[in-house]
């Protein structure tokens, strides 16, 4: 059984991992706030649940019955959260029961959440496969030749590495499909020149002769 303050110093190292996770890796990069919340009360509640099992001292059934319970409220085919999303919510369930385990000494349990975090924050970086974006696109044509659908994705979106067809409707002519792309590389656009004839469409300013003839004097007038 755990000491008062062993179970402060792992609440302690949980509360600081769970924090790094979604404040300074997750909500910078995804800006979900409704996700905070969830991540911060199911990481403490793993680790609440965890340490009360340890402390009365039921045996590995309870404590995996009490984890099912808590995986089981994890929406996995639920198209608001995205995967990355998910990878999130396996993450704070790890750090809670990491940080919650009995016998589990402080060091070791201080290294396992560090390299969780280390390996959230490189697997979730926004410079890794930056340019890779999928999206579900409605197309106003059915295309029967899979290059023909290549083609019509590349012109709107760039180039598609992959894509599935959802649907396809022959009454409205529409098909929907669900496709991986790699936007286009903007760094290598050719940087635009002034046109060749800029100096010939600068006016030229008239020679006092040619602006404002002089008028001639009296004895030079023909009578």
């Amino acid at each position: 059984m755990e000491t008062l303050g062993q179970l402060a110093a792992h609440l302690a190292l949980d509360l600081a991992a769970v924090g790094v996770l979604t404040f300074a890796i997750y909500y910078p990069r995804h800006r979900r706030r409704d996700l905070v919340p969830a991540y911060l009360a199911l990481n403490v509640a793993l680790f609440a649940v965890v340490s009360a099992l340890a402390q009365v001292g039921e045996g590995g059934m309870a404590l995996g019955f009490g984890l099912f319970g808590v995986l089981s409220i994890v929406r996995l085919r639920s198209d608001s959260v995205q995967h990355e999303e998910v990878a999130y919510y396996f993450t704070t369930l790890v750090l809670g029961l990491l940080c919650g385990l009995p016998h589990l000494r402080f060091s070791v349990a201080a290294a396992l959440a560090g390299l969780l975090l280390l390996v959230m924050y490189g697997a979730d970086h926004p410079r890794l496969m930056a340019r890779t974006r999928r999206t579900v696109v409605t197309l106003d044509t059915v295309h029967t030749d899979p290059q023909a659908v290549r083609d019509d994705l590349a012109r709107r979106l760039g180039a598609p590495l992959n894509w599935t067809v959802n649907e396809v409707d022959y009454v409205r002519d529409l098909m929907v499909v669900d496709v991986r792309f790699r936007l286009p590389d903007t760094s290598t656009a050719p940087t635009r020149t002034a046109p060749p004839d800029e100096h010939s469409r600068r006016t030229r300013t008239p020679a006092p002769s040619d602006a404002h003839p002089q008028p001639r004097s009296l004895s030079e007038e023909t009578v």
